[in-house]
Parts: C-alpha cells; sequence; structure tokens
C-alpha cells in the first residue's frame, strides 16, 4: 500500500483530501504546517508528498528545497495543492523540483490521477533493468504501458555474425540500433588518410548504432565490425525514436541504457591528446579488462588485433606492440595461445594509467 504524505494547514482540505485518498486505498499521514511536514517526511519516508503552498511558519516551497536536498527524500515525487495559478509561482516550484501542481478546488478525479501519474513515473524511473534481451524487452514493455502505446514489436531480428563481418560501414543508411547479446565489436572511422580509428569495443548487453540514428544526415557515423563471433538483435530505427521522443521520462530512462561509453570517448579523446602512450596502453589495457573483454588465467580474454589496439590507443601499430612487449618484459601481462594477452599484474597498470610511470 503506497504511504502519502498530506501538508496542509486547512483542516478541511487536509481531511477531505485524506479522506479521498484513503478510500482509494492509500496509506494517508497527514501534517498542519510545514515544520511537521519536513519531520514526518524524514521519518516515514512517503512514496509521494502533497503540500499546500502557503502554510504558517515554513512555507511550501521551503518544504520542498529542505527535503530536495535530503539524500532520504530527494528522490520522492513532491506535488503543490495551490490556490496560486500565476505563472511566475508555478515556474518557481517547477524550478525547485516539484512533480506536478493541483489547484484548488480539484476534485476527486483530478487528485487520485495526478497521484497515480506521479507514482507511476517514479516507479518507472526507479526500476533496474538486466543487462541483456530479456532486460530490454522488459523495458520495452514498461515503457509502453507508461506511454499508453500499443505494445512496441519486440520480436527483433537476432543475428549471428562471424568473426570479420561487418554490421554497417560509415556512411550507410542507418536504419537498426543493435543490441549485442553476445561476441565483441569494434567500432571505427577511417581517415581520408585511409587509417582506421578505433572508436569503441562492445560486449554483452552494449547498444551500438544510437548517435548515427540521431545524425541528421541519416547515416552511420562510424563502421562496425565483428572481432569474436556474436549473436546481434536489431532493433528498428522507429522504435528507437517512440522510445526516445515519446516522453520525457521514458527518453531519460532510455538514454541512461544505451548512452554505452560515451563518457569513455570524452576521455579517451583527452588521452590521445595529453596523456604518453605507455599511459594511454595500461589504460586500454584495464578498460578492456573491465568490460570483460580481457580477465584473468581463468579467462584468457580475447585476441586482440595488434592494429585494434594501436587505433585505441591512437598509436602506430609498431608503437603498440612495443609498449605490449615492455609491459610482457616487466611481468605485467603475459600472451597467451592465439597472441591473447592476459594481465598479471593489474595494480601496476593501474599506477601506470594514472601517475604515468
Amino acid at each position: 500500500m503506497k504511504k502519502i504524505l498530506i501538508i496542509e494547514d486547512n483542516i478541511h482540505v487536509r481531511e477531505n483530501t485524506a479522506e479521498i485518498l484513503e478510500l482509494a486505498n492509500y496509506m494517508v499521514t497527514t501534517a498542519e504546517n510545514g515544520r511537521i511536514g519536513i519531520d514526518k517526511a524524514k521519518k516515514e519516508k512517503p512514496d509521494l508528498i502533497l503540500c499546500d503552498i502557503m502554510m504558517p511558519e515554513i512555507n511550501g516551497y521551503d518544504v520542498l528545497d529542505v527535503l530536495s536536498k535530503q539524500n532520504d527524500t530527494g528522490s520522492i515525487p513532491f506535488v503543490f495543492l495551490t490556490a496560486k495559478t500565476e505563472k511566475s509561482d508555478i515556474r518557481k516550484g517547477m524550478n525547485l523540483g516539484a512533480d506536478d501542481y493541483l489547484t484548488k478546488p480539484f476534485n476527486e478525479p483530478e487528485l487520485l490521477e495526478a497521484i497515480q501519474c506521479r507514482l507511476n513515473k517514479n516507479a518507472f524511473l526507479k526500476k533496474e533493468f538486466s543487462k541483456n534481451i530479456e532486460g530490454f524487452n522488459q523495458f520495452i514493455d514498461d515503457a509502453s504501458e507508461y506511454l499508453n502505446l500499443e505494445s512496441l514489436a519486440k520480436d527483433y531480428n537476432l543475428v549471428h555474425y562471424k568473426k570479420k563481418d561487418t554490421l554497417f560501414m560509415q556512411g550507410d543508411a542507418a536504419h537498426n540500433l543493435y543490441f549485442v547479446q553476445n561476441g565483441t565489436i569494434k567500432t571505427f572511422q577511417t581517415t581520408e588518410s585511409g587509417k582506421d580509428f578505433v572508436t569503441g569495443l562492445y560486449g554483452n548487453g552494449d547498444f551500438i548504432g544510437q548517435l548515427s540514428l540521431l545524425n541528421t544526415k541519416g547515416t552511420y557515423v562510424e563502421a562496425a565490425t565483428v572481432l569474436e563471433d556474436a549473436n546481434i538483435y536489431e532493433i528498428p530505427k522507429a522504435d528507437f525514436i517512440k522510445l526516445l521522443y515519446g516522453s520525457k521520462v521514458v527518453s531519460s530512462k532510455f538514454i541512461s541504457m544505451v548512452s554505452n561509453n560515451l563518457i569513455e570517448v570524452q576521455e579517451k579523446l583527452m588521452n590521445m591528446a595529453f596523456a604518453p602512450v605507455r599511459q594511454r596502453a595500461a589504460k586500454a589495457l584495464l578498460a578492456l579488462s573491465d568490460k570483460g573483454l580481457l580477465i584473468d588465467h581463468e579467462n584468457p580474454g580475447i585476441r586482440i588485433a595488434r592494429e585494434d589496439f594501436a587505433g585505441i590507443i591512437g598509436t602506430a601499430t609498431e608503437t603498440a606492440i612495443r609498449m605490449l612487449t615492455e609491459f610482457k618484459e616487466e611481468g605485467l601481462i603475459s600472451i597467451g595461445n592465439g597472441r591473447n594477452i592476459i594481465i598479471e599484474n593489474k595494480d601496476r597498470l593501474l599506477h601506470i594509467s594514472n601517475f604515468a610511470d
């Protein structure tokens, strides 16, 4: 049973609102002023707060300001109850983080609809989805229900790709978002001189192609090829657009799912501009390890082509090979069957990645 906190100094509004909510099977707690309301919110952690603006001692704006700064109350949906309808009042509340407004006098359907809408939004935002196709399908179901859409198509096409197969080339028409069920994929851009610049390595549970689908030219901004046999779901662009633009709530959640390593790409560009090759090589090996592409003796990792590793760290293949040889001689890595790279001293690599020595 969801718990609602009503902070309202008018006893008739407070009691009538509480009665409506109790009859709708909500657990209700009330407070007659802002000070008591803040105390009850901190103590009882309600699922939603209804709060009047004009109250003695502490007004509704200050109640929201205080609670929004607390870790345990900052994410509670907050709806103002107010007789004020001026745009400046609404703007002030929204700037502080209010989720909605109900203008007094309101009727029962308006109240219940506003509460259910905010509870649904909060539940959707809090829900965690597994990083696999089942988790993605669950997200599709929940997003469709939240958007009141007919269920988005989720019988997506699962395609098996073999090593060295191409998903798409730079400049191809961008029709699909790709979801990696298993396998390893490399994305890269080709410069005018014909040199490949590796933009990313992707594995289980990663999305590929999302930025290309937003490209105004309608083409893939990079190419993608398979390093290790992979099973990949192809998600039509139309479904991607529905999820991205259906609502701000769904968009926010979906963007968090498909963002992958955009921050990593930015850091990589900074490293290529300023970090020594030795430091970049150590960072790259640790990044591959963290992604599960290189692990330990029990999992010998992947056979990454030296030119691909060179592309990741932004240097010539010969230089990349020399760095790997140095790390091997120092006992930081070893080379397994099929020239697989195995990390032997992660702590030392971490030190090099941080301090370049």
